[in-house]
């Protein structure tokens, strides 16, 4: 049999289109030119630019710590709910099984819109906190789906080994659970932060004045025209959220 070329084109064409305009947009931030519409020189400028924007300085310290913090309450609340997923089967658990999924189809359009709609009707001052209590409630869905993952390969016979032993739950948590399930720990926290920093629609909608973040930040940038700065900070926002998407991916990955 003949063999064909079809499926190595098709998929140098998928590549194509899904890296050329990140390609572009890596060189065009090392471009000189200040609109990028020709290459006058290789140059560090916009780069240089964006070391002294005291604005950017300003949302990427609320990114990170929008992201740390919705990071940790989703991580605990998440292995939680996924260790009460996996232990317990109740009708209630059902309930809350859908309650978990729920996030991830709804769609961030809608979730904004009802969680502005909350914060509004309790009388809440939109600031940092609202934004991270909205980040938490979609970020706390993927690190339960990732600790439920983790949980079906875990032995639950060695917890009743532990407490033969006359072990208490403080030891079969520090000796047992944590380094068995930390790799599905560390994954749903990167996971969580990547989508925590990289979120748009949610934190626009419920973030208050003098709480903008890196991507909202980029937005309104768009709109005053600056786009070869963009083209800078977006390349170091790809690259870190490349990593931790690429490290996550490590930790889920089943040990051999």
């Amino acid at each position: 049999m003949k063999p064909s070329r079809v499926p190595l084109a098709t998929t140098l064409l998928v590549l194509l289109f899904f890296y050329l305009p990140i390609a572009m947009l890596v060189v065009q931030s090392f471009n000189a030119a200040k609109f990028g519409g020709q290459w006058d020189g290789f140059s560090l400028r916009w780069y240089e630019e964006l070391w002294r924007r005291e604005d950017i300085h300003h949302a990427t310290w609320n990114t990170l710590l929008i992201a740390l913090s919705s990071t940790l309450l989703s991580v605990v609340l998440g292995a939680l709910a996924a260790w009460c997923l996996h232990r317990y089967r109740s009708r209630l658990q059902r309930v809350h099984h859908g309650l978990i999924y729920a996030p991830l189809v709804v769609p961030d359009i809608l979730m904004g819109i009802s969680l502005l709609f909350l914060f509004v009707n309790l009388g809440a001052q939109l600031n940092l906190g609202t934004v991270i209590l909205a980040h938490t409630t979609f970020c706390l869905s993927y690190v339960a789906l990732v600790m439920l993952g983790r949980l079906q390969d875990f032995d639950e016979s060695m917890i009743e080994a532990a407490q033969d032993l006359g072990a208490g739950w403080g030891v079969i948590i520090r000796r047992i659970l944590l380094p068995l399930l930390g790799p599905g720990l560390a994954a749903g926290a990167l996971l969580a932060f990547t989508l925590s920093i990289d979120d748009f629609v949610i934190t626009f909608l419920v973030s208050g004045p003098g709480n903008t973040t890196l991507p909202v930040k980029i937005f309104s940038m768009m709109r005053r025209s600056s786009p070869q700065v963009i083209n800078a900070l977006s390349v170091i926002f790809m690259a870190v959220t490349f990593i931790m998407v690429i490290l996550s991916q490590r930790l889920i990955r089943p040990a051999k």
